[in-house]
């Protein structure tokens, strides 16, 4: 059964009529050049001095031409037949990762020099550099959630938000998390396919605010949650700077105690568990980037591979090219100069 012949590119059958022109107008001229000779000459002298074509010659050497452009216009058409079929492996590799960082007092604590907060800024920004090609937003919290950058894939802009961040940038002072991942899966957005990530960094201390259930919620709307834990379970003191005096002081409660603050692990455990996520405890050490990363963030944010069947056509483009080139080979022929001595049989 002869497969159905089609045209890619049809816009081009609109060449037939300028080829069919062209031709013509060579066609015209070559008539007209043999008719000029013959007022300066006569019968015999161009029979002596002219070598000329037969007329079925010349215009078997103008259908040459022609059948050359309309050829020539075919493989711009590109003419195809159906192919078979190929099985492709994709993956969605941009995802929408939200950076939820607490800003609460407790994140002064000097146990992460020089604390926890400004420990934890420097890790975003490296963090950043290493996830380039997605989308990152920014969410910080104490007493509420509140949105400093939405999701973007301007890292300059990211890195200005996350530079103006200190425990002035909430009003509202305690620490939150569960209104702070609440207010993160609102500011994803509606769900575009990609795959979602949020990076949740605190030290894991919570004054009721339902974490659990809002875990639930981001596991609904897709999000996963990589939890890093700052600072010490064993505890530390939580010091404060006078940004106009410079005096520093230890936080004390209503009473006169030191506030001691200590790294929630259980908590961030148990978000990341609920979530399918992961729980990072960086405590006071230095974070390995690169392998939380390559280890924790690209296999969360990296779909499985689907499987795509894409058609592939069948081009023939190469047979009209050849006939074009056979068909101007045959023209240059039938247009030599071998041919009958005297006027036209």
């Amino acid at each position: 059964m002869i497969e159905r012949l089609i045209f890619a590119d049809q816009q081009w059958v609109h060449l037939v009529w300028f080829a069919i022109g062209l031709v013509a107008v060579l066609a015209y001229l070559e008539l007209r050049s043999g008719e000029g000779l013959g007022r300066f000459m006569s019968p015999t002298m161009q029979a002596r001095l002219a070598r000329r074509q037969t007329l079925a010659r010349r215009m078997l050497k103008f259908g040459l031409v022609l059948a050359t452009l309309l050829f020539g216009i075919l493989a711009l058409m590109r003419p195809q037949t159906p192919g078979g079929t190929e099985t492709l492996s994709t993956r969605r590799a941009v995802a929408d990762i939200m950076v939820v960082l607490d800003v609460s007092n407790s994140m002064l604590a000097e146990d992460a020099a020089p604390d926890r907060l400004a420990r934890a800024r420097a890790e975003i920004g490296e963090f950043v550099s290493r996830v380039e090609g997605h989308r990152v937003g920014l969410v910080v919290f104490a007493g509420r959630g509140s949105v400093r950058s939405p999701l973007t894939s301007d890292y300059g802009f990211f890195r200005l938000a996350l530079r103006d961040v200190d425990t002035r940038s909430v009003s509202l002072g305690g620490t939150r998390i569960g209104d702070a991942i609440r207010a993160a899966v609102s500011a994803f957005g509606p769900d575009r396919g990609a795959p979602r990530l949020m990076l949740l960094i605190t030290d894991g201390e919570d004054h009721d605010s339902y974490p659990l259930d809002a875990v639930d919620a981001a596991v609904a709307a897709g999000v996963r949650i990589v939890a890093i834990g700052f600072g010490s379970e064993a505890g530390s003191e939580i010091t404060l700077t006078d940004p106009d005096t410079g005096v520093r002081s230890v936080l004390t409660d209503q009473d006169g105690n030191v506030v001691i603050s200590r790294l929630d692990g259980e908590l961030l455990r148990e978000i990341a568990l609920r979530s399918e996520g992961i729980y990072v405890p960086a405590g006071t050490s230095a974070l390995d980037l690169d392998s939380i990363v390559e280890t924790y963030v690209e296999p969360l944010v990296t779909d499985t591979a689907a499987r795509v069947a894409q058609r592939n056509p069948n081009e023939h483009y190469r047979w009209f090219v050849l006939a074009a080139l056979a068909s101007l080979v045959a023209a240059v022929w039938a247009g030599s100069s071998s041919g009958v001595r005297g006027g036209e049989a």
